[in-house]
């Protein structure tokens, strides 16, 4: 009879252990359950819902497209049905058409003696364009005759031509022109619209 008690109570003892065991693995895996539906899964996209509010707020906002300048017409009409030029980028923006920026900087510094003088000019460039990829690929393409452009064009100035925000304009200018000459040549377009200075030391 003992025995029998002895068992009885073992199993008890094994079945209230086993089932604490399990009843505590359910509720583990029930709240990670619910943890991960609440919390986890994919973040949503901020800026995916500031376009459904501006969306909801004025559902008639549709991109306007400007007319494009004469020379750029005449430009497309050239070579547009060889697939020759780079098109420009829109970027979707309520009531006006945005183009997309997108720069490219030279490696390293550019350094030239400036005319009639015996100081050098040192120059860190980058170059934009608001057309697509193709014009950035052809500026890495042909990087190396392009550098040898933008030398020449920064040794036809002098000291006094380069000083304020005026001859930097003029530098900048210069040196975009000598680029898209150059590209020109080479593939057929130039595309470049500005060139920036990344570091302008005189010397």
């Amino acid at each position: 009879m003992a025995d029998e008690d002895n068992q009885g109570s073992s199993r008890r003892t094994l079945l209230l252990v086993m089932g604490g065991v399990v009843g505590g693995a359910v509720l583990v895996s029930l709240g990670l359950g619910i943890g991960y539906m609440i919390f986890g899964g994919t973040p949503s996209n901020p800026s995916a819902e500031v376009e459904q509010i501006i969306e909801r707020s004025n559902p008639q906002a549709q991109p306007v497209e400007e007319p494009m300048p004469e020379d750029e017409l005449a430009g497309e009409g050239e070579e547009g049905t060889e697939g020759g030029v780079p098109k420009k980028v829109p970027r979707l923006a309520p009531g006006e058409t945005v183009f997309l920026t997108t720069y490219y900087e030279f490696p390293g510094n550019l350094t030239t003696n400036l005319r009639g003088s015996r100081k050098f000019i040192q120059l860190g460039i980058a170059v934009s364009t608001q057309y697509d990829d193709t014009v950035m690929a052809n500026v890495d393409a042909h990087q190396l005759a392009l550098r040898s452009e933008i030398l020449t064009a920064m040794s036809a100035f002098g000291e006094e031509a380069v000083d304020g925000v005026q001859g930097r304009t003029n530098l900048a200018i210069a040196i975009r022109d000598a680029i898209n000459t150059k590209l020109e040549q080479l593939e057929g377009f130039g595309g470049i619209e500005g060139v920036h200075f990344s570091n302008f030391v005189i010397q």
